[in-house]
């Protein structure tokens, strides 16, 4: 028998009609724009489903840019996200689109930086506001945003967990749900952990010298009030 907690019963903090339309997509700018960084010049987001078919009645286009501009679904300022956006020069464009067998509540953000570098997240809003990210640059994954969470891509070969994990040991850090993916065997993979603790940069630069390492990533939980 599933376990209510008081968030599962009385709903998220927020401002808007819908968990899943405003809350959850506010939720999931807001990751998205942790994923990328903070240096972002315009955003093309991708939408889906009912996410298409209502993102203005419900005010899922406010939320998405509150979130791409650091606000948390209950900010008063996400009515106002939009031209809040339009004054600091970051370009948004909401496009109806096919992203094929996802969740009907699912975005795909293409984020272009200052320095003109492009990143592509995609995620959904799962209901009562809560979120999930499905997909960086291509590579599929899975992780709500709620924990700290390392990405890693690295060579498919033997020994590459156990190399990652023996660090994370050594320094304290409790996993507290891993995957790992990859293309084919022997190519590239990902190692995605999802934490107890923030993971120092200390220990990231520690896994970064590791060979057959290619990127590592840190997405830490995002604040909300």
């Amino acid at each position: 028998m599933r376990k209510y907690s008081a968030f599962d019963i009385i709903g998220p903090a927020m401002i808007g009609p819908s968990s899943s339309h405003t809350a959850g997509a506010a939720r999931l700018g807001k990751v998205a724009r942790t994923i990328a960084g903070y240096d972002i010049k315009s955003v093309k987001f991708l939408l889906h489903g009912s996410f298409a078919m209502t993102y203005k009645g419900h005010g899922t286009d406010r939320a998405l840019a509150a979130g791409i501009l650091g606000m948390d679904p209950c900010d008063e300022r996400l009515r106002d996200a939009l031209e809040i956006a339009k004054s600091l020069d970051v370009k948004l464009e909401f496009i109806g689109s096919d992203l094929g067998d996802v969740h009907p509540n699912t975005v795909k953000f293409i984020i272009t930086k200052d320095d003109d570098s492009v990143v592509e997240i995609m995620g959904s809003s799962i209901g009562g506001g809560n979120i999930i990210i499905t997909e960086i640059d291509g590579d599929p994954l899975e992780f709500t945003g709620q924990y700290p969470t390392l990405l890693i891509k690295h060579r498919d070969i033997p020994g590459m967990v156990s190399k990652v994990t023996t660090l994370m040991y050594e320094n304290n850090i409790n996993i507290a749900f891993m995957r790992v993916f990859r293309s084919s065997k022997g190519e590239q993979a990902t190692m995605m952990f999802e934490t107890d603790n923030i993971i120092p940069q200390s220990v990231v630069g520690k896994m970064s010298s590791l060979a057959q390492i290619n990127s590592i990533r840190i997405v830490n939980p995002v604040t909300e009030i």
